[in-house]
């Protein structure tokens, strides 16, 4: 074996040192050294490995056990909590000793421990590597329950809990949970028990008690009110739209009374919370469902007119704390109005009326008020008028407006505005956009045209080259706004442009992005289902004969912008407003008969109306008085067609199907029944017009069945309609920046009548879902 001979010092050979002062062995004399060369390696990696560092504790600490010794007495569960723990670290360290208690006193070895609270946890400061033993004076509150005593017990995050409690009550049966009750004894008319806590839980300790809690007297509800009245001034009849916005300060209400002028009729009482209303003598009882702090209710009502002179209703909710109010006063047709008001109302500028008010409105309005109700008087307002007869100076006129907005999260919208537009002679639609807006596309009649954009505002065509008709046609264009982004919560406007034609009826159905949640919208327009009744009603070939369906307007699944019969997809509609009476007249093939003659007279009252079915079949007439009315068809190469006994209500009017049967004009066919009423609750089979209600909606005994109907009907109006998938489509590839199109979302509607050079806006509160 080949050796190496080599010069060492002792001291540079730690391994050797440390051995020798282990043996205590003696040095010996520096000298040579001869040495396997293995050995020689071996001492070298010696030498180089590093001293070892001494680890920290994986824990700065531990409770190991905890010892509860409670006692309940009437209001509240005192006692001791004994913590054994140990601390690792060789400094002070922050222990955390328990939460959700109230702590009297804490102890260490005889020696008051002061502590520390930190996010609803005690904390104490304790000296490193030792042991320690910590005791507490604690309490936690006693709830007493009809038949039942229970409290809440934090247990410390310890290795083992154990729990003594002492509670009154001889043989006292004691539930712990989460826990374990491992001993329980009865002594001196008390129970004690013994439990094992799972660590780190709270646990619920509750058991039977003779005590009985005192009822609690409910508070007096205490509420404000504000109503918003619109008085409508018909042809015969005077109707009242009340808008109620109720705010409870104190109590909880289940029912609201409100007065009801002599002489008139509810037609209707709706509300997010009502759950049914009824009138008794000349006061309406409205039931809630919810116990919401703010309520808001539309109540409608009418009567009869005999005289060019009425006076104003205003409905007042019983026990209100404070009643203040507005009202406005529209007439249909050109009138000369004459109002004198008392009893503390006040005129004021119809600008500064409510929104929400005005928005109900369908004709001028001609006077405004408002009244703050003091005790001891009445406010009271004595109309008088005089009518003119009507002369067309309209050169065009908008009878429906179908608005769809789509919302991004980048915050832009797109909006597509179609409207049915009866057209004299006017060239263009004067429109004025919203700051940042502009026009994508526009049509006339199914046809592309060009918008113009002019020193006041865009212009969008109404007439194009070869459009010659005197029937309604469509015009519609989609722009878009720039907006501003969502963020996570917060607020947002809509606007839709004011344009110089009247518009009878706008609907608007906005398109939301289903991650954010809205409420609380506001602005010009009302939502849908605060309305008075409005019914579209289409029929299709494909359905058949008789079976004619109802449904709300903008639900997907019915296109209600299709205007034409004949193919297999056409599906005309007809629009019912209160106070109208209308319908379609077909042969008995299901073909629309046009030109035919519809005469409807008011048995009661005499009143006699005439219209003349278009080219669709369809005939309506307005300011026909609820009551019973007869109902004549004429048409040449047809029996007439006589339906005596009709019953109308103009609240809540329906469409009528008049079938003509071929024969001679001089052949008259009576029916002593009503006419053939369109159902909306299923296929139409009745022939004779039996077995149908004033409204035309049939009444179902059972209230599961009401239910589903009743939820399946929100979602329904909450999906989106094909108006948003067929703007989906019309703008993919055409607009000038790229916009990512909501494809999921949840729609929103809202309408409002007769709106002239006016802008729409919608205001709404959003957060993310």
């Amino acid at each position: 074996m080949k050796k190496l001979c080599v010069y060492l010092l002792l001291f540079s050979l730690p391994g050797w040192a440390g051995a020798s002062e282990k043996a205590a062995l003696p040095t010996p004399a520096t000298g040579e050294v001869t040495l396997p060369l293995a050995e020689y390696n071996r001492l070298v990696d010696l030498a180089a490995k590093s001293v070892k560092v001494r680890e920290l504790p994986p824990v700065p600490y531990t409770i190991k056990r905890a010892e509860l010794k409670l006692k309940a007495g009437s209001a509240s569960v005192l006692g001791t909590i004994a913590l054994d723990g140990e601390v690792f670290s060789r400094g002070a360290s922050k222990v955390p000793l328990t939460s959700g208690m109230t702590i009297l006193d804490a102890h260490q070895q005889g020696k008051a421990l002061p502590l520390e609270q930190e996010g609803g946890m005690s904390t104490a400061i304790l000296p490193g590597a030792q042991e320690f033993a910590v005791q507490l004076e604690a309490g936690v509150p006693l709830n007493i329950e009809a038949g039942r005593a229970w409290f809440s017990l934090p247990a410390p995050a310890a290795g083992s809990v154990r729990l003594t409690l002492t509670i009154p009550g001889d043989r006292t049966l004691v539930r712990i949970s989460p826990g374990l009750i491992t001993n329980r004894k009865s002594e001196n008319g008390q129970t004690v028990v013994e439990a094992t806590l799972a660590p780190g839980q709270t646990a619920n300790v509750y058991w039977a008690t003779r005590e009985v809690a005192p009822p609690v007297v409910p508070k007096e509800a205490r509420f404000l009110c504000d109503v918003k009245t619109l008085v409508s001034i018909g042809e015969s009849d005077l109707r009242v739209a009340a808008l109620a916005d109720v705010n409870i300060v104190q109590g909880e209400a289940q029912e609201f009374t409100v007065s009801v002028p002599e002489g008139y009729e509810i037609t209707g009482a709706s509300g997010a919370t009502v759950e049914s209303s009824e009138l008794q003598g000349q006061t309406l009882h409205l039931r809630l469902s919810g116990t919401q702090r703010q309520q808001q209710f539309l109540i409608t009502m009418e009567r009869q007119l005999t005289a060019g002179k009425a006076d104003a209703p205003l409905i007042s909710f019983n026990h209100a704390q404070r009643e203040t109010g507005e009202l406005l006063v529209e007439s249909a047709g050109a009138a000369e109005l004459t109002a004198k008001e008392s009893g503390g109302l006040k005129r004021m500028d119809i600008k500064e009326a409510n929104a929400q008010l005005r928005s109900l409105a369908r004709y001028p309005v001609q006077a405004a008020f408002r009244y703050h109700r003091q005790p001891g008087e009445t406010p009271a307002l004595a109309l008088e008028w005089t009518r003119f007869q009507d002369t067309a100076v309209l050169a065009a006129v908008a009878e429906r407006a179908v608005v769809t907005t789509l919302v991004t999260v980048e915050g832009r919208t797109l909006t597509e505005i179609k409207l049915t537009v009866k057209n004299q002679a006017q060239p263009y639609l004067k429109v004025a956009l919203p700051q940042g807006a502009s026009i994508v596309t526009a049509e006339v009649a199914g046809e592309k045209v060009k918008p113009v954009e002019g020193p006041d505002g865009n212009r969008v065509p109404l007439l194009r080259p070869g459009l010659r008709t005197t029937e309604a046609y469509e015009v519609s264009f989609v722009f878009m706004h720039s907006g501003s982004p969502f963020a996570r919560k917060g607020g947002s406007e809509l606007d839709l442009p004011s344009m110089d034609i009247p518009i009878s009826l706008l609907q608007w159905e906005v398109f939301l992005p289903e991650q954010y949640r809205v409420k609380d919208f506001g602005g010009d327009a009302i939502a849908m289902n605060l309305l008075p009744t409005l019914r579209n009603v289409s029929v299709s070939e494909n359905e058949g004969l008789d079976q004619l369906a109802l449904f709300v307007p903008g639900v997907a699944g019915q296109n209600a912008n299709d205007r034409t019969i004949g193919g297999p997809e056409s599906k005309p509609t007809v629009w019912l407003l209160p106070g109208q009476i209308g319908g379609v007249v077909v042969d008995p093939q299901g073909a629309v008969i046009s030109g035919a003659k519809v005469t409807v007279t008011s048995i009661e009252r005499g009143t006699r109306k005439t219209a003349v079915t278009d080219s669709n079949g369809w005939w309506r007439v307005s300011g026909m008085p609820s009551g019973t009315v007869k109902i004549v068809a004429e048409a040449r190469g047809f029996k007439s067609a006589v339906y005596s006994g009709t019953p109308y209500d103009a609240a809540h009017p329906s469409p009528y199907r008049i079938p003509l049967y071929v024969g001679d004009v001089s052949t008259t066919v009576e029916v002593t029944s009503a006419a053939p009423l369109i159902d909306a609750n299923g296929p139409f089979s009745n022939t004779n017009g039996g077995g149908f209600s004033v409204n035309g909606i049939r009444g179902r005994s059972d209230d599961k069945e009401k239910d589903r109907d009743a939820k399946k009907q929100a979602q329904q109006q909450q999906a989106a309609s094909d108006n948003v998938f067929n703007l989906q489509k019309k703008v993919a590839g055409v607009l000038p920046v790229r916009v990512d199109v909501p494809r999921a979302g949840t729609s929103y509607r809202f309408a409002r009548t007769l709106v002239l050079e006016e802008q729409t806006k919608l205001t709404f509160n959003y957060r993310t879902k």
